[in-house]
């Protein structure tokens, strides 16, 4: 599994007796942003939790950086990997830097180095560190709010980032600026990202390729162009919502 940053293999995942996902086989290439677009409880979360391990597959394996997340140590596999939701989940009580900084400090960084890194994350989310570091999450918007997510994702400099609904909870023009920063940055550093949404229009913006999920199952995989195109009723049903 080397040739692939992340692989499904096989996987299947029931819960209490009811099929949730599967059979999966997917493979997605380092530096690959994939887009898993579906409607809620189509089994799109599910498989991000299965990739960081916070899920085991009941059936088949999950491939992390050509290790079976079985394999894995959780804690080792999961500080590997940034982690953006759409509350943000930002720690109320400690300042902007304090939140980005956290996996480095967990992972024993010198304080310098620590500091190095949080100025170049919030230089490149575009909240500079004299005017943001030192602010409590309740001081931003929910726009700012969002990028210092990312930056906390990325502080460890992980291969992989995994996106669940993101940008949902702020306002159209904001997402819509959200969208395109991240849709650049990923370009610029290559990161593999899984990004999931039920927003198509979000889909073809950000994806790479674009899988689209039914029943814990892919009933679509191909690229943005792909999916405009497709004559698959399925696909045909989500390009009405454009």
């Amino acid at each position: 599994m080397a040739q692939a940053a992340i692989a499904f293999t096989g996987t299947r995942f029931a819960h209490d007796g009811r099929h949730i996902l599967g059979p999966l086989d997917l493979m997605i290439p380092p530096g690959e942003t994939l887009v898993l677009l579906g409607k809620s409880g189509s089994g799109k979360t599910t498989m991000l939790r299965l990739i960081n391990a916070l899920l085991i597959p009941t059936g088949g394996e999950v491939f992390v950086l050509g290790r079976s997340t079985r394999d894995w140590d959780p804690v080792r596999l999961r500080r590997s990997i940034g982690y953006v939701i759409q509350e943000v989940g930002l720690l109320p009580h400690l300042s902007v830097a304090r939140n980005v900084g956290l996996v480095p400090a967990l992972e024993r960084w010198s304080a310098d180095r620590i500091e190095r890194r949080v100025a170049e994350l919030l230089d490149l989310v575009g909240l500079p560190v004299r005017d943001f570091a030192a602010r409590l999450p309740h001081k931003l918007s929910g726009g700012q709010r969002q990028r210092v997510g990312v930056a906390r994702a990325l502080a460890a400099d992980p291969p992989i980032l995994l996106c669940d609904e993101p940008f949902g909870a702020v306002d159209p023009v904001t997402r819509a600026e959200l969208q395109r920063e991240f849709r650049d940055l990923a370009k610029r550093l290559r990161k593999t990202v899984v990004f999931v949404t039920h927003d198509v229009r979000e889909a073809l913006v950000l994806g790479d390729r674009v899988a689209l999920i039914e029943a814990g199952l892919v009933s679509f995989l191909g690229s943005p162009n792909d999916f405009r195109h497709s004559d698959d009723p399925a696909v045909a049903a989500f390009r009405t919502l454009l």
